[in-house]
């Protein structure tokens, strides 16, 4: 984010505050609980379009001179400069049970609407046409009947039915609509040597993007997480390699907020929030989270604004062990909050409860106490593995990140489905989709602190004879 300096002579006027003597502490890296960037406090002055971060004159303690500022009649608001982390991608998952193996005799004589060709696997053995459906459990059907080439998942969401009816509508993959993922990058692209885009995007599938981590224009991934997720929204389906997407047809736009270590400040994100609207995004992926309930004026005031644009955000909840309750941007106002259920279609036991848990979405790991089914697999994507220009789909990514990534891709096929009323960019149609995405969701019997609205089901959320009675079946 591009900051215009303020003097330390007019910070501490405004602070009213003496001048300090230098400490020997005060330019060390992060905050010793690592929650803020040192010396720094992200502050909007009266007049100004959105805040930035400010540099503190040494010695000035932070939360002091963001409750000082804030007093000052000039200052619209003032607050640390938080950090947000990546949402605990890899959980525990030693020993996780693989997904299901089924024969896919059928599978190559079953037309796109049913199972797509991908093989699975990028790297070793080739896969068979629809080999897909032995490694995502979570794009397989949950209820009816099964067939060698299409086997159900009780943690399923149904995502082949979605395709079909989108196919039906002419807007396959949720073509038309823009995804911005705002993450630790993509790699959407070849730069010399050392990056390469993932061989199961193309060129085309992406709108222009931003790094506001290097402050440059090639966000590209070198964590392995924001790949990951953009793959779970868009990777390219039915083209005969590697892994399938939701919304494979849909625009990503690759926001880079997160550094290589899957960190990112709030000036940063609330700037990427910015620049997915100025960019038309239609729908927001947050999948990182700050600690708990901390105060985030900057980034909350870009999601207002995203709102009243008709942007559809979407956030991870955060996890257990990373967190200890729902936790910004999903607690952010107009923020769709998703937890995570397992493959065996159970609450996983990284989810945490609060009232701004909106849904849940597969994301895969172990599942909570009392849950009758072990399985326990991950959510599978093409990424990087390894290197920077070296891909797979390395195990071990669980978490609410990946639960988001679904309910951002299932997001974009609603708006492209025709099952809302014509409506405009609008507030309207943020409340329409998200109502949408709770009203055909499958209730798992929790509570609702728990589950929101309960399991995504895109097979019915983009279903048009979905209508009435059927929106009633889900509490």
């Amino acid at each position: 984010m591009i900051q215009r300096p303020l003097t330390h002579a007019l910070v501490l006027a405004l602070l009213a505050l003496p001048a300090p003597a230098a400490s020997a502490s005060a330019a060390t890296g992060l905050d010793a609980a690592r929650e803020f960037v040192p010396r720094q406090v992200v502050v909007k002055f009266e007049g100004e379009a959105h805040g930035r971060a400010v540099e503190l004159p040494g010695g000035v303690g932070v939360g002091r001179a963001a409750a000082s500022l804030e007093r000052n009649p000039r200052v619209a608001y003032a607050a640390p400069n938080f950090i947000a982390t990546a949402s605990a991608p890899r959980i525990g998952l030693a020993g996780a049970a693989p997904a299901p193996r089924v024969s896919l005799a059928r599978a190559a004589a079953t037309p796109f609407g049913e199972v797509p060709n991908d093989p699975g696997p990028i790297n070793g053995p080739p896969g068979p046409p629809g080999g897909w459906v032995q490694r995502q459990w979570n794009f397989l059907p949950w209820q009816g009947p099964a067939t060698a080439a299409l086997p159900i998942s009780p943690g399923g969401i149904n995502a082949v039915a979605a395709w079909r009816n989108l196919i039906e509508v002419r807007r396959p993959g949720a073509q038309g609509i823009r995804v911005a993922v705002l993450d630790t990058g993509v790699a959407y692209r070849n730069k010399g040597k050392r990056y390469r885009r993932s061989p199961d995007f193309t060129a085309g599938q992406f709108a222009k993007g931003f790094d506001f981590v290097d402050h440059d224009r090639l966000p590209l991934d070198e964590n392995g997480h924001g790949t990951h997720v953009a793959a779970t929204i868009g990777e390219k389906t039915n083209n005969g390699v590697g892994l399938t997407g939701l919304a494979y047809r849909a625009k990503l736009m690759p926001i880079r907020v997160l550094d290589r270590n899957g960190s990112g400040q709030a000036d940063d994100i609330a700037a990427g929030i910015r620049f997915a609207v100025a960019n038309r995004a239609d729908v927001i992926n947050m999948s990182f989270n700050f600690a708990c309930r901390k105060r985030l004026p900057g980034i909350n005031e870009e999601l207002r604004k995203a709102f009243r644009a008709g942007i559809v955000t979407v956030a991870s909840i955060g996890n257990l062990g990373s967190e200890s309750c729902v936790s910004p941007p999903a607690t952010g106002p107009h923020v769709i909050g998703v937890g995570g259920t397992t493959q065996g279609g159970c609450l996983g036991a990284y989810s945490l409860s609060g009232k701004a848990v909106d849904i849940l979405a597969p994301g895969g790991g172990a599942p909570a106490a009392g849950c009758p089914s072990v399985l326990a697999s991950s959510i599978l994507q093409v990424t990087l593995k390894g290197s920077l220009n070296e891909f797979g789909e390395p195990g071990g990514y669980a978490g609410t990140s990946m639960a988001a990534a679904h309910v951002s891709g299932v997001a974009a096929m609603v708006l492209a489905s025709a099952v809302l009323p014509p409506v405009k960019k609008s507030k309207r149609r943020v409340r329409l989709v998200s109502k949408r995405l709770a009203q055909t969701a499958r209730s798992l019997g929790l509570p609702r602190v728990r589950e929101g609205g309960g399991l995504l089901d895109a097979g019915r959320a983009t279903d048009r004879a979905c209508q009435g009675p059927c929106l009633l079946e889900s509490p």
